[in-house]
């Protein structure tokens, strides 16, 4: 009896004070102090996609300003490139909204459901009770890791792509100011007469080059920004629901008991004498 005593009491001890830890740990996990380095890291990127924002506006606003029609396109295509970074702005958000919602609800609700399941297992004995205890005790614990793990997998690629970035919005600035340039002396030159008799001048033919090649810059950039802020997220919320069908579906608890060995049969007996 004692041995059966402690072989309960003992895990629904450790149980009740996960579950009072977890309700302790329920206010910290939503307080923006605990998560102080992954916040950063998050408006870190949202100054990144702000300022890469600003200077294709910036760049189409300069290029609508040469004359001729050869640039119009290359000024809508960067208009364009807004809706794109205006997507990982809202991931970006998102994951700041679901880092604090996540913990919070991982330690206020489905970590002491799972304790106190394992209660009534540890207590009547319900087995169902015990295999939805350790799912919701793994998908809280998803729930709390996904978040800061796609922003640590999302720094280290930006990192690689820092530079390139940095000068995607030196690139902007520079063809900016070198359309508002050659936008001022073709005015200069002959006015709007001008502009349509006589075409586009050498400075502006150089402008609309540069920009062209700004438009790539920016492309680049908004598809790490897209990698990194949305197709990275989903990637470890799948990897993490791999992990736990893999911990569920492998026999990790006990090997399976082998057959018990029967005893020779009457016939066999008579037939060995």
């Amino acid at each position: 009896m004692r041995p059966l005593l402690r072989k309960k009491c003992l895990p629904a001890i450790l149980t009740a004070a996960v579950l009072l830890l977890s309700l302790l740990a329920a206010r910290v996990a939503a307080s923006p102090d605990f998560h102080a380095e992954t916040l950063a890291s998050l408006a870190e990127k949202q100054d990144t996609v702000l300022e890469l924002t600003a200077a294709s506006t910036a760049a189409s606003t300069a290029i609508t300003l040469l004359p001729g029609d050869a640039a119009t396109p290359i000024a809508e295509k960067l208009a364009d490139l807004s809706g794109g970074f205006l997507l990982v702005l809202c991931a970006i958000y998102l994951e700041k909204f679901l880092l604090l919602l996540t913990g919070y609800v991982s330690f206020s609700f489905l970590i002491p459901i799972a304790c106190l399941l394992n209660l009534c297992y540890l207590l009547k004995g319900w087995a169902g009770c015990k295999a939805l205890a350790r799912k919701l005790f793994l998908f809280a614990l998803v729930l709390v890791l996904v978040i800061p793990a796609s922003v640590k997998l999302s720094d280290w690629i930006e990192k690689t792509h820092q530079d390139s970035i940095a000068a995607t919005i030196q690139h902007a600035k520079e063809t900016a100011q070198e359309a508002e340039d050659a936008a001022a002396d073709q005015t200069a030159e002959g006015g709007l007469f001008s502009k349509i008799t006589e075409g586009i001048t050498n400075a502006a033919s150089a402008a609309v080059e540069k920009a062209s090649r700004t438009v790539n810059r920016f492309l680049e950039a908004l598809a790490v920004m897209l990698v990194t802020s949305c197709v990275i997220p989903v990637l470890v919320l799948l990897f993490f629901v791999w992990f736990v069908k893999a911990m569920f579906s492998a026999p990790l608890l006990s090997p399976p008991a082998l057959p018990a060995r029967k005893g020779p049969t009457a016939t066999e007996t008579e037939e060995a004498r």
